[in-house]
């Protein structure tokens, strides 16, 4: 009897994949590139190739129901007459009214409130809703300044100059016109319905010289008395954390590419800018050199997403963090009760894709006022307070493990790397060895 092999099946090309295929059919056929929300969707080394020693012989871990951890922060201690004094070193991301809903904006206030820490206005001005139920709220300068005045700098506790977005360093975003409702257009003193780009630098500077005479501007303006934040992109963190600490800055927050926006071109999302991994030590470093670290404050953001992702940053040197993605997951975006209705928007919950077309089921990334409707700012701020509470137990937990009282304690030698490109971005010892890749002496 003769036997013979089976057909083999059909292989699919690594570089020529289906999503590829498929997009360059749509490019092919419509002339357009691709917009949408979210954050990166490319596997990128991450936190999680990170992980803590705990303490045994040679450290005491503490006891967790008997020893106090803390986890405060003050923000601003540089120049500022008020510095602002968070409880948790979790901070809300800058996410604009016009991306999000006003009960959203409220939601993220009132979240951030309970938790004792700030939340963030964003592109289009503060409303009333947000300063309302915050706390603590900072106020992004924006190179569009689209809903900039004077009033709202001074009711900030705040200010954050952003120079750039992790998702989109060196680039604007959008909000596309299906968005701009008759109060986003007021606010951004705009069109109704016409897609609105945001410049990608500010339109009367053009480097960190300026940017030292217009943080003077802000100071006069606010009497001195609000921290001014300078919110980088990830893409070169040393230099550029070195320029906005020299050009006067109180806090430098830095954005790594895993950090997400409400619409900007996929090629950018998915191409341009360091992982946020990869941005931290470096940042750090910079502040170091200039004898000026813990002295300026650094918050990081991008894919922060639990307690053990902002132990690691801390441990390898931020101050505090920031979210926002996870922060909407939070509320309630992408949640999987609303599959059908992602589904119609040939969408899938999770996906994120549907965030910058404002047909949101979840009433979180409109301003359609029926779907708005939906989502309740005072449960929706509660969930949010939750998941703060448990991120900084989480990460309370890791620190009382390591043996440290406070957050801020950890260090880079309660870590490990368990890849190369993990131990050479955070500069800390691969797993069962002291080598790190660019290590001196070796």
């Amino acid at each position: 009897m003769t036997y013979q092999n089976p057909p083999m099946p059909p292989r699919k090309s690594a570089t020529f994949d289906d999503h590829t295929l498929a997009e360059i059919r749509r490019a092919a056929a419509t002339g357009i590139y691709d917009i949408r929300g979210g954050g990166t969707k490319r596997k990128l080394p991450h936190l999680d190739d990170l992980l803590f020693l705990g303490a045994s012989m040679s450290r005491y871990p503490l006891e967790g129901y008997r020893e106090a951890c803390g986890t405060g922060i003050t923000l601003g201690t540089r120049f500022a007459k008020k510095p602002i004094a968070l409880k948790i070193p979790i901070t809300i991301a800058g996410m604009s009214f016009g991306s999000l809903s006003a009960n959203a904006k409220e939601a993220l206030g009132r979240g951030a409130t309970l938790a004792g820490t700030s939340t963030t206005t964003g592109d289009g001005g503060m409303t009333d809703e947000e300063r309302g139920h915050s706390d603590i709220l900072v106020y992004q300068y924006l190179p569009s300044r689209y809903g900039m005045n004077p009033r709202d700098l001074r009711r900030a506790d705040a200010i954050e100059v952003v120079v750039g977005q992790g998702a989109k360093p060196g680039g604007g975003g959008m909000l596309l016109g299906q968005k701009i409702s008759d109060r986003v257009a007021a606010m951004r003193d705009l069109p109704k319905g016409i897609d609105q780009r945001s410049a990608c630098r500010h339109p009367d500077w053009t480097g960190p010289d300026d940017l030292e005479i217009k943080i003077g501007e802000l100071r006069e303006i606010t009497d001195w008395e609000k921290p001014i934040y300078v919110k980088v992109g990830g893409a070169r963190p040393y230099y550029d954390t070195a320029l906005a600490a020299k050009a006067g800055a109180d806090v430098v927050v830095l954005d790594g590419m895993q950090g997400g926006t409400a619409a900007t071109q996929d090629v950018f999302i998915e191409h341009v800018g360091q992982p946020t991994l990869a941005c931290i030590r470096p940042a750090v470093q910079a502040l170091q050199d200039l004898g000026l670290h813990r002295s300026v404050q650094l918050v990081i953001s991008g894919g922060i997403r639990s307690g053990a992702d902002v132990a690691k940053a801390i441990a390898l040197g931020a101050d505090a963090v920031s979210i926002g993605t996870a922060a909407l997951v939070a509320i309630g975006d992408n949640d999987p009760a609303y599959e059908e209705e992602y589904r119609e928007l040939g969408s899938t919950a999770g996906a994120y894709d549907d965030w910058h077309e404002g047909r949101d089921p979840a009433g979180i990334t409109t301003q359609d006022p029926e779907l708005a409707a939906r989502l309740d700012p005072v449960r929706a701020g509660r969930k949010l307070a939750n998941y703060l509470k448990v991120m900084t137990l989480e990460a309370q937990t890791i620190a009382r493990a390591c043996g440290h009282n406070h957050l801020h304690n950890l260090e880079p030698e309660d870590l490990v790397a368990l890849t190369l490109e993990a131990a050479a971005m955070a500069r800390v010892p691969l797993a069962g060895t002291d080598w790190y890749p660019g290590k001196a002496g070796f």
